[in-house]
């Protein structure tokens, strides 16, 4: 049994395991699943893709996949996200970030995203996640770093930065115009580089993990409650060619 992952920032190249049964491939665009599934892996699995300007998975893609017996996994990011559109229709969901999307506890897709580097350099991040950084804070209340408002009003001020811009650093630079208290603000950053989450690695791991489960047990092809509609749209996408 095999499966194919996409993966990306959230799990990069140096933190995957070596394991024949799994094929890597980069960050999913609309069509890539699609072309995975005419492969007929027993698993895929979805960790970080591509939106804004690149067209990103689309549902009718992993519909498609799991009409056909795959099952498919998400987690992290917009894995996550899909899995909990589509976790009624079979797709597994792992992980916080999932339950988080899935509870409607989180909504925007600006939660989930980054800027990285190449996947030659091995997708360093450029910005922070939105996610990881609600994960840190919370663990910074847990600690006694911070206090719960104080946090909470962190939270509110990181939200407000667009996520292109994102950093711990673009935090504590508008906590401190915003005047917030000097000695927990530094208190925090000294933290930082020991404690913060990076949430987005640990629910990709967990996906991982599961995945490797599944390959090890042999469990039989999904067998899904809906009939795949053959749509106007699915017949004239363009991938299909």
């Amino acid at each position: 049994m095999k499966a194919i992952v996409f993966a990306g920032p959230s799990l990069p190249p140096r933190l995957r395991p070596a394991d024949p049964r799994i094929e890597w491939r980069p960050p999913v665009k609309q069509g890539e699943l699609y072309r995975a599934a005419l492969i007929g892996p027993a698993v895929i699995g979805v960790i970080d893709g591509y939106f804004e300007v690149t067209p990103t998975v689309w549902h009718k893609e992993i519909l498609w996949a799991m009409a056909e017996g795959i099952h498919v996994f998400g987690a992290a990011s917009i894995g996550a996200l899909r899995a909990a559109e589509l976790d009624s229709f079979g797709m597994r969901g792992l992980g916080r970030i999932y339950e988080a999307y899935r509870d409607g506890i989180l909504e925007d897709d600006d939660e989930v995203a980054v800027l990285h580097g190449p996947e030659e350099l091995g997708y360093p991040p450029l910005t922070e996640a939105m996610v990881n950084i609600r994960a840190t804070l919370a663990a910074a209340v847990r600690c006694g770093v911070l206090g719960p408002d104080l946090a909470d009003h962190l939270t509110g001020i990181t939200k407000g930065i667009f996520y292109k811009e994102r950093s711990y650093e673009a935090t504590l630079r508008a906590a401190a115009d915003a005047g917030l208290p000097a000695a927990p603000l530094r208190a925090f950053a000294e933290w930082l580089p020991a404690g913060h989450i990076d949430q987005k690695r640990l629910d990709a791991a967990a996906m991982l993990d599961a995945i490797r489960a599944h390959l090890a047990t042999n469990i039989p092809p999904l067998q899904v409650s809906y009939t795949f509609a053959q749509t106007v749209a699915w017949e004239a996408a363009s991938y299909k060619d």
